[in-house]
């Protein structure tokens, strides 16, 4: 009878244990907040960027969302009007993708580095982790823009203290056949590379962001 009493005791406390670990466990909500790279250009439906990242994320078995917040032909000027409405209360974290179209209207880069560090600065006090995403200046720009231009992510990476993926179009920007027809955006193969090459970081920022909040 002590046997049974005790074997009924363990049962209880193993299964209590097993609620509260998957209490405690919760979906990392994740925004990707950019441009029409961020948004999916001219791609069909799923195949954007967010939504194969948190494809090839579930397939890790990370327990992750990942909504879709890149507008096309956003600026830094656009993302800094939008931010506090396109990131919902409740996100974790945010993937922090803008700087492609101000470069392409050769927009001062002391302009879009004061855009970008207004919004990390929002959504730190938010509480808000970000993974900031660079870009650099297309060589018709010339040497000298590109020079301004593309060190800013890295300087705000360091002022901030956040992890950095260099550029969000590597693997891409130099293949024609991962791109679409306009030379510039990435197609359904070339948002593939995109999230291979970047899903290692995004994991490394997903665990940071689960330590954190778990």
């Amino acid at each position: 009878m002590r046997f049974k009493v005790a074997a009924l005791q363990f049962t209880v406390i193993a299964v209590s244990l097993i609620f509260a670990t998957a209490a405690d466990a919760r979906t990392i909500n994740l925004v990707g907040f950019g441009d029409s790279l961020m948004a999916g250009y001219q791609l069909p439906p799923g195949d954007g960027f967010p939504e194969k990242l948190q494809a090839a994320l579930k397939a890790k078995g990370l327990d992750v969302t990942i909504a879709n917040a890149g507008v096309s032909g956003d600026t830094t000027t656009g993302g800094l009007a939008r931010i506090d409405w396109s990131v919902p209360d409740g996100t974790d974290g945010v993937i922090l993708e803008l700087g492609a179209n101000d470069a392409l209207r050769g927009i001062p880069p002391e302009e879009s580095e004061k855009n970008l560090d207004q919004m990390i600065t929002r959504l730190k006090e938010r509480g808000i982790a970000v993974l900031l995403a660079g870009m650099m200046a297309p060589p018709n720009m010339g040497a000298d823009y590109a020079a301004r231009f593309n060190p800013i992510y890295q300087k705000l990476s360091e002022k901030h203290g956040l992890p950095l993926y260099a550029f969000f179009l590597d693997g891409v920007a130099l293949e024609a056949g991962l791109k679409l027809e306009d030379g510039m955006h990435p197609n359904a193969r070339g948002v593939d590379v995109m999230v291979e090459k970047m899903e290692p970081a995004v994991t490394n920022f997903v665990e940071a962001i689960s330590s954190v909040k778990n």
